[in-house]
């Protein structure tokens, strides 16, 4: 008879049977263990959450008042005798991958991460294990990041551009997570950094948290709209085509995300400026981190799951695809923040939910 997994893939999310707790389940249960405060893994409904501390202020200001508990990096946690550690997933701030132990037997859940350091979230830790469940959103060869260092060189040259051509900047990033790395990242000799309420609501808890950000300031009616178009505007996906948008014209539009990568992208989102800038491991990035953990075999949850999974299988992994309700970064189509993308695949086999997957080693 074959052996229970440690981890199972269920209709309501990636469960521990043995500790009888889920890791970012889509549906309300009893325990919820959550990788990140972003919207397709940590679901407001459950009886009790535990996640990293720096991800505490940002869950209490989108979920409410939850019973939430927070550990930091390395603390270890006891569920009915199985071991659960966070660890940094670089991603945002306060991602978290999940190792899970349990006799010896190791399990490692990715959530979402990306292996450059930002210089904001954690850095990135390889952890060891038997089975590692990755994200790969952009799991194909096409998305290659250039160095940070680079895409900040052209987003501040463009600022700079503006102001002498007369026109205002807009610039278009995730609330959490992309909003505050271009923050950190912004010459700010240019001038002063204004911020949508969505954005600006997301710092202040992270400031409650003890994130230490760079000066912004809410854009309220109350804001010169002259003063308000010298600085630089960070919006979020939701504001593109908006009045409130609208109104700091003439503006430079420009928007952050790996999607850039793809010849159109731009177009599509009716922007003037794509910038390639993702809180997501690119191609080499992926093969590294998966290469990093020496697991005996690898779950694939959500993004490029057929493409990444056949070639990880012909350089000699042991590579599945699981089906979840994870997203990945915005899709090249104009998708709400927050809306979940598989990345447009429509070659999609995978293991159906609640599949037993105790024959895998």
């Amino acid at each position: 008879m074959a052996k229970k997994p440690l981890l199972e893939f269920t209709d309501r999310g990636i469960y521990c049977a043995q500790g009888k707790f889920y890791i970012d389940p889509w549906k309300p249960v009893d325990d919820a263990v959550i990788t990140h405060a972003h919207a397709d893994h940590a679901y407001w409904g459950h009886k009790h959450y535990l996640a990293h501390h720096l991800s505490r202020e940002v869950l209490l200001y989108r979920l409410g008042e939850i019973n939430l508990q927070t550990v930091e990096y390395g603390e270890t946690v006891l569920k009915n005798g199985v071991s659960i550690s966070l660890y940094p997933a670089g991603h945002v701030i306060g991602s978290a991958q999940i190792r899970v132990e349990y006799k010896g037997e190791v399990w490692v859940v990715s959530g979402d991460y990306k292996v450059e350091n930002d210089g904001i979230s954690t850095p990135f830790e390889p952890v060891k294990c038997h089975h590692f469940i990755s994200e790969c959103t952009f799991g194909m060869p096409v998305y290659q990041w250039k160095p940070q260092v680079q895409t900040f060189n052209e987003i501040n040259n463009w600022w700079h551009n503006n102001i002498e051509n007369g026109l205002a900047t807009v610039i278009v990033g995730y609330s959490l997570g992309k909003a505050q790395r271009i923050l950190q990242n912004l010459d700010l000799f240019n001038g002063k950094v204004y911020t949508h309420g969505v954005i600006e609501n997301t710092n202040e808890a992270l400031r409650r948290n003890g994130v230490l950000l760079n000066p912004t300031e809410r854009i309220t009616q109350e804001s010169l709209k002259e003063e308000v178009r010298k600085g630089i505007i960070i919006a979020p996906p939701s504001s593109v085509g908006t009045a409130w948008m609208r109104k700091f014209q003439p503006y430079s539009f420009g928007y952050c995300s790996g999607w850039m990568a793809i010849r159109g992208a731009k177009r599509r989102r009716a922007a003037d400026r794509g910038f390639v800038l993702s809180d997501h491991a690119d191609w080499d990035g992926l093969i590294s981190a998966i290469d990093a953990t020496g697991c005996e075999c690898v779950y694939l949850t959500h993004g490029y799951t057929a493409t990444f999974s056949r070639y990880l299988n012909e350089i000699g992994f042991n590579a599945r695809e699981v089906h979840t309700l994870y997203g990945g970064e915005e899709d090249p189509s104009n998708l709400p923040e927050g809306e979940a993308s598989n990345a447009g695949e429509s070659e999609k086999k995978v293991l159906p939910l609640g599949e037993n997957l105790g024959g895998v080693s």
